[in-house]
């Protein structure tokens, strides 16, 4: 074990805490650290700050030279494309120097009419170190906006009501309100409200628009579920989801009449998942009632008997069918397929077109189209090498126009990257995707640094988008990969499958067997190898770590799931019993001895820890700051290599980090100094020359 450095502030204490278990009493000697409020915790976390700090000292030359340069990439006045609503066009603008976007508007049908500000958050920027706006809706008339604002990072949020003619805001607010959605006639909105302690969504409420007075309609009871309120696209319907992890209830509400009672769509049933759209008169289904990967069907609002559903498009063993979009002529298709993103049109006349996109590893999603009459599809569209574009889709003529393409300063040329889509073998044979971004290099060059980034969880696939900020890698030659592992959403239904519950390890060593395939292959090497995740991706970090030290030279992990067998134990804490269904339950004897086989805090060990920076924010409601503080802690005393470990906490933020887009590449450029230095990469050095359409 490492000696201690007297120059630095002294280990924390280790206070023994016993914790009953199914099988066994485990001690936790940093279990003190839950106590927010006390002054020994706010000690610690403050001097490994300093600690971090003093670290980075040397290279804070590095750190100032990487912020200046993702600035200088990005148009920081800039604006989105306009999309009409009713009587108006909306979109959002930027201004030089301030940290948020500002959301605006102006009428449609007036050429010459004024901007509107709707709402500025950047007039709270210096009272509050936090700003997160959530839900953003405005009236079906067009006069008020209901949103809600995070003011800490905790995701606990407010519901408020302005006044968009006068910009006044009325003088009630409803707290812990997670989705909120308008009546037809703009008087009342139907909100989901959380659980204080658990963060769970468990109540609708009807609020009247004057006077602020709410009544709760429904009180879930099973905690396993939560609530979600929106409107189906042709403004008829609430739609009420309620949601586990592994069933889904639906309700709808008539908008004109938001007192009437609930219809439910189809009972909740073990393991089937579903959600709503409406139609001309019926009902659109995706759900999963005969594959995991979902089938979409039309039925009438009776909801007949399912031999009479009308199937538009069957479940298909290899696609996804992630989501859809439903407008008067055309369902959109939002599918999945060997791990892409894929759009597809549902024509009226059973007419199914496909949207094709030039690059080997990209992302697709939907834009914003609230006109259900629409003769277009706004879609965006990004890749590791192309910055996110909008486009728009003819519904007709099949054809395609980009409106906007976010601009890259600073002289960026696409062809100047190239991207990869590799495969590593599993020792179980199983093929696991990798997506590849690097510098466009002669061939034959030989093996290059590499950040390998990772997920696996919750059937959510690894963003494959476009980062500005990641140039300042890539320009010096470090290339970034992301292991498409089992337990994310990459190849459907079957994949999430494979990496949860009792599946889990799948997801850790599907990633060890992705790293050691790109050394094997000469991409990159062990010592030139950094691995990062957040949240459950740090999980994957602190397991991959604990089963193999030697894998790489450095990690970063960020607000790292990595006490999951405490965690979970507690009920008590947000997010628990809703996630049993992922994870497991630890009270139960044979989910327990699972779970600790692979729980980082527990199995940490005497080993050589590789050059480690573990993030977490004090405000974290996903996962409490005290799992990676406590981990660190632990870790800092049995690790046997003297490479540098730094835990640096966010005292002013949550789950996300900084939410100020300033702010945010302060921390990012912190990251990259720490990770070049780790790497022997040379921040000064002029990056390598473009080359021919290989890559390392």
């Amino acid at each position: 074990m490492t000696a201690h450095d007297p120059s630095l502030p002294p280990p924390p204490s280790m206070r023994p805490h016993s914790l009953r278990a199914p099988t066994e009493q485990r001690i936790d000697e940093y279990f003190w650290m839950r106590d927010r409020e006390a002054p020994e915790v706010r000690d610690y976390l403050t001097k490994e700050n300093e600690r971090a700090n003093l670290h980075m000292r040397p290279r804070e030359g590095d750190t100032r030279t990487l912020y200046d340069e993702m600035v200088a990439r990005i148009q920081e006045t800039d604006k989105t494309v306009e999309t009409r609503d009713g009587d108006y066009v909306y979109y959002s603008r930027t201004v030089k120097g301030l940290q948020y976007g500002i959301e605006c508007r102006r009428r449609a049908h007036d050429p010459r009419a004024e901007e509107e500000i709707i709402l500025d958050p950047n007039e709270w920027a210096d009272t509050l170190t936090y700003v997160d706006i959530g839900e953003f809706e405005v009236s079906p008339d067009g006069r008020w906006l209901a949103y809600t604002l995070d003011e800490t990072g905790f995701r606990q949020y407010t519901l408020k009501l302005k006044c968009l003619a006068s910009g006044q805001t009325a003088d009630w607010e409803i707290d812990r309100v997670t989705s909120v959605a308008w009546s037809a006639d703009s008087c009342t909105l139907l909100a989901t409200c959380e659980d204080r302690e658990t963060k769970r969504s468990h109540q609708l409420l009807e609020v009247e628009r004057d006077g602020g007075r709410a009544r709760v309609r429904i009180d879930e009871q099973d905690g396993r579920f939560a609530l979600a309120v929106g409107r189906t696209k042709d403004g008829q319907f609430f739609i009420l989801q309620t949601e586990s992890h592994t069933t889904s209830e639906v309700h709808l509400i008539p908008t004109d009449d938001p007192s009437a009672a609930p219809r439910m769509v189809l009972p909740r049933t073990q393991g089937i998942e579903y959600a709503v759209e409406h139609q001309a008169g019926a009902l659109i289904l995706r759900i999963n009632d005969t594959g995991p990967n979902f089938r979409l069907v039309r039925v009438t609002m009776a909801v007949t008997p399912r031999e009479a559903w009308e199937e538009l498009v069957p479940h298909r063993e290899h696609t996804m069918l992630s989501g859809i979009d439903v407008f008067q002529r055309a369902i959109v298709l939002h599918e999945r397929r060997g791990g892409l993103g894929m759009l597809a049109v549902l024509c009226g006349d059973g007419d199914r077109r496909v949207i094709d996109f030039p690059d080997e590893v990209y992302e697709v999603y939907g834009g914003w189209n609230p006109d259900p009459a629409a003769k277009e599809l706004r879609f965006l569209y990004e890749s590791p090498r192309r910055p996110m574009s909008n486009f728009a889709y003819n519904f007709e003529t099949g054809e395609r126009a980009l409106l906007k393409q976010r601009e890259v300063l600073g002289g960026f040329c696409p062809d100047d990257y190239v991207t990869r889509r590799l495969h590593a073998t599993a020792r179980d044979g199983t093929q696991i995707p990798i997506s590849l971004v690097a510098r466009a290099r002669a061939r034959g060059a030989g093996p290059a640094p590499l950040l390998l980034q990772g997920y696996g969880a919750y059937g959510y696939p690894y963003h494959t988008g476009f980062s500005s900020a990641q140039i300042s890698l890539l320009d010096r030659g470090v290339a970034i990969a992301i292991a498409h592992v089992r337990g994310g959403g990459e190849l459907g239904k079957l994949w999430h499958e494979a990496g949860r519950m009792k599946h889990k390890m799948n997801t850790f060593l599907d990633f060890v067997d992705c790293a050691d395939h790109l050394v094997e292959q000469r991409v990159t090497t062990r010592s030139l190898l950094a691995i990062e995740g957040g949240s459950a991706g740090g999980l994957l970090v602190g397991a991959v770590l604990n089963l193999r030290p030697d894998l790489c030279g450095a990690a970063i992990s960020h607000v790292p799931f990595v006490d999951v067998l405490t965690t979970m134990s507690d009920a008590t804490l947000p997010l628990t019993v809703g996630e049993y269904e992922e994870w497991g339950d630890p009270s139960q004897a044979e989910d327990y001895a699972y779970m600790r086989q692979y729980c980082p805090y527990t199995n940490l060990q005497e080993a050589a820890y590789p050059a480690m920076l573990v993030r977490t924010s004090l405000h974290d409601s996903q996962v409490m700051y005290w799992e990676p503080a406590k981990y660190v802690a632990r870790m800092r005393r049995l690790r046997t290599s003297d490479a540098p470990l730094l835990l640096h906490t966010n005292m002013a933020a949550g789950h996300g980090g900084a939410s100020g887009r300033y702010d945010r590449l302060r921390e990012t450029a912190f990251d990259y100094t720490f990770l070049l230095h780790e790497l022997a990469v040379d921040v000064a050095a002029d990056p390598p020359p473009a080359g021919g359409p290989g890559a390392a």
